[in-house]
């Protein structure tokens, strides 16, 4: 684990798509072709801002979409669909191709049709954030280290329903569905490379939890700790309370 500290979050999601973009590039230059994970959120905004100016050939990029609520309408202004077609897909030229999540449909169906499209792919690069209660997709403590399945339907809990109505996703609590599709952690884990991006204060005790704790599904982002090629970026909020 790579550990990146900048004052602000621009800085920082500057940075952070800077490190995606050189990965991306390498994996295109070495293969003809690249394979992205996207996470979304408040935590993506900068990110993703810079992300898409990037002089890369789209049209040899496939991109993986982290998660969905079950149930959520695609017209919903939390829909993570809505989110990565406007913040992202609209704004890259040829984009080769986007594997979105359809919470709408049978979740079970979509999560083995989900499945078979990631499976045998070598992810090179995973743009992820960490929860405020740690965890990684929506994978929510205590998260399942252990399952194969690339996709799966998770009960979201309420320290994660309530940072969506925190981030103003939600009007309120009981507007938040309260299952997901989720990309599953050992999925995520097997990506060539993750860029984990992740601002402001309310995250610090995630944060801290995450690099400095022990490795544990109490606190899923932990398991980051193993992999090597993972970038952390973080603005000084977020790292407030790391160890100096």
């Amino acid at each position: 684990m790579i550990i990146n500290i900048y004052k602000d979050k621009q800085k920082m999601g500057s940075e952070a798509a800077r490190c995606a973009a050189d990965l991306l590039q390498k994996a295109i230059t070495t293969r003809g072709e690249t394979n992205l994970i996207l996470a979304t959120g408040a935590s993506q905004f900068e990110m993703l801002g810079s992300l898409v100016v990037k002089d890369i050939d789209w049209s040899k990029v496939t991109v993986f979409h982290l998660d969905e609520y079950i149930g959520l309408p695609a017209s919903h202004p939390a829909s993570f669909r809505k989110y990565l077609k406007e913040r992202f897909a609209s704004q890259v030229a040829g984009l080769r191709k986007f594997h979105y999540v359809n919470g709408e449909i049978d979740p079970r169906a979509e999560c083995q049709r989900l499945g078979k499209l990631i499976s045998n792919l070598t992810i090179d690069v995973a743009c992820i954030g960490i929860g405020e209660n740690g965890h990684l997709a929506f994978n929510d403590p205590p998260a399942d280290f252990e399952i194969e399945e690339a996709y799966i339907i998770v009960d979201l809990d309420p320290t994660c329903r309530q940072q969506q109505v925190g981030e103003g996703w939600f009007a309120s609590l009981d507007e938040v569905p309260k299952q997901a599709i989720s990309m599953s952690i050992r999925q995520i884990m097997k990506s060539a490379a993750i860029v984990c991006t992740v601002p402001d204060a309310r995250k610090a005790v995630a944060v801290k939890n995450t690099i400095e704790g022990p490795v544990t599904n109490l606190v899923p982002a932990s398991i980051l700790q193993t992999q090597p090629r993972c970038w952390m970026f973080m603005d000084e909020p977020a790292a407030a309370k790391l160890k100096q």
